[in-house]
């Protein structure tokens, strides 16, 4: 009578491994790995810490305009076009001369709001600088994209290896293999990026700390790289009437002298490779 029992126990254990074979061959296919792949990497805790910032960034930005002076909150609004630059402009013009303290209090701190949490748009509030300023702006918005840079780089710090991981995967392994080979110059290549559009300065600020690079060096590559771009959207600021588009800014002269200048930052790392091989 036992050898029936051992016939039932040998076919469940069968059956049993049949099943772990196809549940393994189910996640190994190309579905399986799809769905893999597109869970969202950011575990529950991350997400809390990542909105816990929000939060105190958030209040932080509300307490700032309650202490500005009153106007018409209805016509202040990001601007997603020239032409909804051109009516803010306008708008706010004699604001920002009647109160330019708490005008650039205000300015500031939406900019680098709006830099570290990655909402799009700055690029306008660079050309309103420069609408508003003058020459005297790109120092204005050098202080802002570096500051919210900063703040980026320190919130990816917290949270965005996974994000980044699963948004970018093939650039992230590029930007590291080529960190890996550069670390003896690596101000120079960050200064590279940060002065040619190379690579998104979204993914720099993202993938900077994920790849190791140090706080200081990314620091001052940000400070000076971003002078170059700033100083032509602060010019373009000034002839805001002439600008159709975004894309009018970087045209082939525009982006064949940022490469020049790039070329420039990164000429001590290759004068140092020719003399090595020779």
């Amino acid at each position: 009578m036992a050898a029936p029992r051992n016939v039932l126990r040998d076919e469940e254990s069968a059956a049993a491994a049949l099943l772990n074979n196809s549940s393994k061959e189910d996640d190994d296919s190309p579905t399986g790995k799809r769905l893999k792949s597109e869970r969202f990497p950011v575990s529950r805790w991350e997400l809390a810490a990542f909105f816990g910032v929000f939060l105190i960034f958030s209040t932080g930005l509300f307490c700032i305009y309650l202490t500005m002076p009153a106007t018409e909150y209805g016509k202040l609004k990001i601007p997603r076009s020239i032409s909804d630059l051109r009516l803010l402009k306008d708008n706010i013009a004699t604001y920002a001369s009647n109160y330019p303290t708490q005008f650039i209090l205000g300015y500031c701190s939406t900019y680098i709001f709006m830099q570290t949490f990655m909402i799009p748009g700055t690029i306008f509030m660079s050309l309103l600088a420069g609408a508003l300023f003058g020459v005297k702006g790109v120092f204005l918005v050098v202080f802002n994209a570096t500051a919210g840079a900063c703040s980026c780089f320190f919130l990816s710090k917290l949270i965005g290896r996974p994000l980044v991981s699963w948004l970018w995967p093939d650039k992230l392994r590029f930007f590291q293999a080529e960190i890996a080979k550069r670390r003896d110059k690596l101000l120079n290549y960050m200064l590279f990026l940060r002065i040619t559009p190379t690579l998104p300065n979204l993914f720099i600020n993202l993938a900077s700390p994920i790849v190791d690079i140090p706080f200081h060096v990314f620091f001052l590559a940000t400070f000076v790289g971003l002078i170059p771009a700033s100083y032509i959207t602060v010019k373009a600021g000034l002839a805001l009437g002439d600008l159709r588009s975004v894309k009018d800014l970087y045209d082939f002269k525009t982006l064949s002298v940022l490469f020049l200048i790039g070329l420039v930052s990164i000429f001590p790392t290759l004068l140092k490779k020719k003399k090595i091989y020779e």
